[in-house]
C-alpha cells in the first residue's frame, strides 16, 4: 500500500483512504489493483521475457482497459528495472531530474517498489509517494515530479500513454527543490 512522506515536515500519511484523500487534493490519481492475481512466479521476478511481459499485461487487461477508457490512454507497455538492467544507473539519473510532461505519467506497479517525488501545492511543497505492487498512480500533465527506485532497486510497472510515441520529459528548474 502506498505511503506518503511530506519532505519539508517529514510527516507520513498511510492507509489507502488517507493516501487517496491527500493525493486527490494534489490532483494526483491513486488507485489500488489486486497484485496477488499475478501468478506467484511473476510476483517477485524482475528479469522478464517478452512472453512473461505479455502474461502480466494479460493478467491486468481488464484494469488497464478500464483505466484507459476513463482517462483517454491509447497505448501501454511494461517496464522492468533491476540491477540486471543494462545501464540502470544512467537510466535512473535521467529519471531523477525534476521534470514535467505534456500528458499524465501513469504507473501501475505489478512487482517491486518505487518512489514518485511530486511538487504539491504551496502549503505542502514536495512529497514522496512510496509505491509497491498493486499501487497505481497518475501524475497529471505539467505537474513537476520525478521517479526513482527504492533501496531494493527492483520494479515492474505498466505504463499508460495518450501519445502513441510515449511521453517526453521537459526539465523543470526549481530552486526550492532539495534532493533529500
Amino acid at each position: 500500500m502506498a505511503e506518503i512522506r511530506i519532505r519539508n515536515t517529514n510527516d507520513r500519511i498511510s492507509g489507502e483512504q488517507n493516501v487517496k484523500a491527500f493525493l486527490d487534493k494534489q490532483e494526483v490519481l491513486y488507485e489500488h489493483w489486486d497484485a496477488t492475481k499475478l501468478p506467484e512466479a511473476l510476483q517477485e521476478k524482475f528479469i522478464l521475457s517478452d512472453e512473461e511481459k505479455a502474461q502480466i499485461l494479460a493478467t491486468f487487461d481488464s484494469e488497464i482497459n478500464d483505466l484507459a477508457s476513463r482517462r483517454g490512454y491509447k497505448t501501454w507497455d511494461l517496464i522492468a528495472l533491476s540491477d540486471a538492467t543494462p545501464n540502470l544507473d544512467e537510466l535512473l539519473k535521467k529519471f531523477e531530474q525534476v521534470h514535467t510532461h505534456t500528458e499524465d505519467e501513469v504507473r501501475a506497479i505489478t512487482a517491486g517498489k518505487g518512489i514518485f517525488i511530486i511538487k504539491g501545492t504551496d502549503d505542502v511543497g514536495y512529497f514522496d509517494v512510496e509505491l509497491e505492487a498493486g499501487d497505481v498512480i497518475s501524475v497529471p500533465e505539467h505537474k513537476a515530479h520525478f521517479f526513482t527506485l527504492m533501496d531494493n532497486r527492483q520494479i515492474v510497472a505498466v505504463r499508460l500513454f495518450i501519445e502513441t510515441e510515449g511521453w517526453i520529459a521537459h526539465p523543470y528548474a526549481d530552486p526550492s527543490f532539495q534532493n533529500s
